[in-house]
Parts: C-alpha cells; structure tokens; sequence
C-alpha cells in the first residue's frame, strides 16, 4: 500500500512529480492560513505532508494525526511547528536551507535600493502622468557608497547580503550570539551590540531567526536609537519587529523609512504603514525565484520519499 502524502499549497510541478512516483498525493489549497481544526482534518490520513510557514502544526495537531511520520516544512524556518512536540512523537521535521540564502538576499538589495532611491514614488509618479520633464530637486534619494549597513542575524542570508552590500561601497557591522569570523575577515565586518549597530548604522538590515527572544526585538525604544536618517529593511520574519510601534516612529519622522517583505500578523500589515510614502510594502516574496522555489520542492518531496522508504532525510531539523 502506498504511503498517503498531503501538500498544503500549490507547489511547483517537480514535486508532485517525485511525490506521486511512490506515494498517493493529496493537495489541498487554502486561500489564507488555517486553524488548528484544519489542519488536524486535512491530516487525518497522511504519512507525510508538505506543510508551509503560515500552517499552525501545534502539539494538538500533531499528536491528533497518529499516522503522520514526516513534516517537510517549505520554508527555512521552523517557528509555525512544535519541534519538541514533533521530537516526543516521533514525527521527522524538515525543512529547505541554503536554497533560498540568494533570492533572500538579492531581495534584501532590492529592499534597500527601492526604499533609500524612492523608487516606488517615482513609479507613481510616471503612471499617474505627472513626470513633466527632469528636475535637479526631484525625488532625491540616499547614496550607499560609504554608509554602513547594520546586519542583524550574521547567517548565511546575512552573509550574503554584507557580500552583495560591499559591492554597492558599504561598511558593514552586525551583531548576532556568535561571532562571525569569517565576515570579520572577508568583509571586514564590526560586531556590535544591538543598540551600538542601531545607533551608528543608515540601514539596519534584519536576519535574525524568529524565537522567543527574537520576537519583537526592534521596538519602540530600538527605533528611537535609530539615525532620524535611518531605513529598517525586514526580509526575515515579520514578529521580530513591532510593527505598531514602527508605523509610529515613521509617522513622526524617528526614522527615514523601511523596506519590509514580512509582517508582524501576517497577511494583515498596519493600516497606518499603506500610506506612508516611504515604505516599501512587499507580500512575502523573498524566495520568490522560479529557481528556488522549484528547488524547494525538489527538496521537500525527496526527503519525504526517502524517509518513508525507510531512508535518511537530507535536511531534518528534528
């Protein structure tokens, strides 16, 4: 009998494509995140599932689906499973690192250019017909060359954004729990204290993983630290900042502004953060490449194969 494996979005085509090879594969689509009931009903039968960041996989759902024995997570982050529930019933969990450390990254620049250049404003500003010829005063933006980037989390996302942000003529500092030598050496990068890399950086650039001391590490007395000349790019994970303290500070020009790709509650965003002219409000595209995310398909549905035929997963997290 084949084993019954559940996909809880849409995924690239390779993936069901190994999956269907050796297994019954059941995808179910939902237009917004689900609740600890749905989920425990669209398990109900499953071996394996191929779950997403936004699917609530809590000790309650895990422990109602007895014959669930893998978790491949589409994402690099783990922070929507109960990892020690998962460990206690013997459940694999999985997950999709280094695949995504580019397109992130790539992002993150994209973030920081957009916002710093006032691109999205000047977008506008063309589309709505008001461009009526070059001026020397108009949408000035800021220059990277010779501003220092503040990189929170100093992984290999964060690695390759300091990697990509020297090319631009940046200094770079970050902090993170472990020292980063080689950053240090490659990239000459200055380890900091959070509240001396806020206070000294143009661009503070988060990367940190979400736990429970990451969640709501940029505040409102991290953001009055912050140069009023100042941009927070977020491309991590939305709780790591107060996103109602961060619509304030940009209200009241504590700040210059922000790039953010990830959202405190998401898919809802701060109503207040959707008119201000200097933010740039992505939906949560950071590996949004056709490359990587067909390779994080790849990823999930081989090491779902390989641990029900009784093999290793390449990538378990627990």
């Amino acid at each position: 009998m084949k084993h019954t494996v559940v996909i809880t979005a849409e995924l690239p085509a390779v993936a069901t494509h190994i999956l269907s090879q050796t297994c019954d594969v059941v995808t179910h689509v939902a237009a917004g995140p689900r609740t600890e009931e749905e989920m425990i009903h669209i398990l109900s039968e499953a071996d394996g599932a191929v779950t997403m960041l936004s699917d609530p996989l809590t000790r309650k759902v895990l422990a109602s689906n007895p014959h669930l024995r893998i978790v491949a997570n589409y994402a690099v982050g783990t922070n929507n499973i109960d990892l020690e529930a998962a460990r206690e019933l013997g459940i694999a969990v999985t997950n999709t690192p280094d695949v995504l450390t580019d397109a992130t990254a790539d992002l993150t620049m994209a973030l920081i250019l957009a916002v710093t250049r006032r691109l999205i404003e000047a977008d506008g500003m063309v589309r709505r017909g008001e461009f009526s010829g070059w001026e020397p005063l108009m949408l000035l933006g800021t220059s990277l060359q010779g501003k220092q980037l503040g990189i929170v989390g100093m992984g290999r996302i964060g690695s390759a954004v300091s990697k990509r942000a020297i090319a631009f003529g940046m200094n770079i500092a970050y902090h993170a729990r472990n020292r980063n030598e080689a950053a240090e050496r490659d990239h000459e990068a200055r380890r900091l204290t959070l509240d001396e890399l806020l206070e000294n950086s143009d661009i503070v650039s988060l990367h940190a993983p979400l736990t429970s001391e990451t969640r709501k590490m940029i505040g409102k007395e991290q953001l009055k630290l912050m140069k009023r000349t100042s941009y927070l790019i977020n491309t991590a994970r939305g709780p790591l900042v107060d996103e109602a303290a961060l619509a304030r500070a940009l209200e009241n020009g504590v700040m210059a502004g922000a790039g953010l790709d990830v959202y405190e509650r998401e898919p809802a965003v701060d109503p207040r953060l959707l008119g201000l002219p200097n933010v740039v409000l992505l939906p949560h595209i950071g590996s949004a490449t056709v490359e990587t995310r067909t390779e994080m398909a790849r990823m999930v549905a081989k090491d779902v194969v390989s641990f029900l035929q009784g093999g290793r997963a390449a990538n378990v997290v627990s």
